[in-house]
């Protein structure tokens, strides 16, 4: 890793900090970049987003995301622990914490809100900001992207009906225009960037120097977003600390629980590092624009659930740099057995 990257928690953590200072001092101008909206997804953000992901994209070799079908393992671990374990072991964390643990400092309606924000959580499987921790595992650029379109395919039909399940209603109201626009945007056209730019990169050797000249560009939109989200959330996180604390526990919690049974699930079945480290990171982190779109759209933007997501954000971030790093000290761990190949610019890393 670079110096910038190494501290990268130092400037996540800044980013916190000034967002909410910001959001403060200026909250006409936060509102105003709230209100930059389409198809409920937030303009600013999208751009941000974009920077994240747009240097991973390039890196895709597409002649090497079949690699992912021919040796299915990884992709299995990773959708097994999205839909079949991730959604019930944070709704079973969320209820036991809220409703039982913390029940004699949270009311208890305002329990079921952030119960309910955890669940929309635990439901969106990382899209955005897994491309940036691959990036930093060093992981395989193809694989990782086979693996979020997998998930995002799954999520479009898995998501409405495993959220209401575990919410416990009937009807639950699904943004479909937010989910939908938000794969196009996150997903969809940043690979098909990726794939015009390695299109007019021909040479191995002007690629290589195109992605390192792009990687201060993905760690500044994971910088920029940060900030952006706590901005607009400074009046909720202000109001409510001590509560910000008791929900940041089961998140924290159900993060490291699922890494950590997807990797070590991952170097059972003999994954090469470069699958297994971004494998379990996309079901350790969250797809939060999706579920901070979703909880305000059902519940309110000052609502517990909405506040939620955000400490969502605010857990997931310095804990996945931490996972990151651990993940890069025990790579020796796995085999180099049946690797499948990493993206040239990956190997050049």
């Amino acid at each position: 890793m670079g110096t910038f990257e190494r501290y990268l928690s130092v400037w996540v953590g800044l980013a916190m900090a000034l967002g909410v200072g910001a959001g403060l001092l200026q909250p006409g101008l936060f509102q105003i970049i709230g209100d930059l909206q389409v198809g409920g997804i937030n303009l600013v953000i999208a751009v941000l987003i974009w920077l994240m992901i747009y240097p991973m994209m390039v890196q895709v070799e597409f002649t090497e995301v079949r690699n992912c079908f021919v040796k299915p393992k990884g992709l299995i671990v990773t959708l097994a622990m999205n839909w079949l374990v991730k959604p019930f072991t944070m709704a079973a964390l969320a209820v036991l914490f809220m409703r039982h643990i913390f029940a004699p400092f949270i009311p208890a309606d305002l329990a079921d809100q952030y119960i309910a924000g955890m669940i929309l959580l635990g439901v969106a499987p990382c899209t955005a900001m897994v491309f940036v921790w691959s990036y930093l595992t060093k992981g395989n650029a193809s694989y990782t992207v086979a693996q979020v379109a997998t998930n995002d395919l799954i999520m479009i039909f898995a998501f409405a009906p495993i959220a209401a399940f575990l919410l416990d209603v009937s009807n639950i109201i699904v943004p479909w225009d937010v989910l939908l626009v938000s794969t196009a945007l996150f997903v969809a056209l940043p690979l098909g960037a990726g794939w015009l730019t390695r299109l007019g990169l021909k040479d191995k050797e002007h690629l290589s120097s195109f992605s390192a000249g792009m990687k201060p560009f993905s760690i500044a939109g994971l910088v920029g977003t940060v900030f952006l989200l706590f901005g607009l959330q400074a009046d909720n996180i202000i109001s409510s600390p001590a509560d910000i604390v008791l929900i940041a526990i089961p998140l924290l919690i159900q993060t490291v629980l699922i890494f950590f049974v997807a990797y070590f699930w991952m170097r059972k079945w003999r994954q090469p590092h470069n699958v297994a480290a971004p494998g379990a990171m996309i079901g350790a982190s969250n797809f939060f624009e999706l579920a901070v779109a979703v909880a305000i759209s059902l519940f309110g933007v000052t609502s517990g659930a909405a506040l939620a997501t955000i400490v969502g954000v605010l857990v997931e971030v310095p804990v996945m740099l931490v996972l990151v790093s651990y993940a890069n000290r025990t790579r020796g761990q796995f085999s180099k057995d049946d690797q499948v190949p990493a993206s040239t610019a990956h190997s050049k890393t």
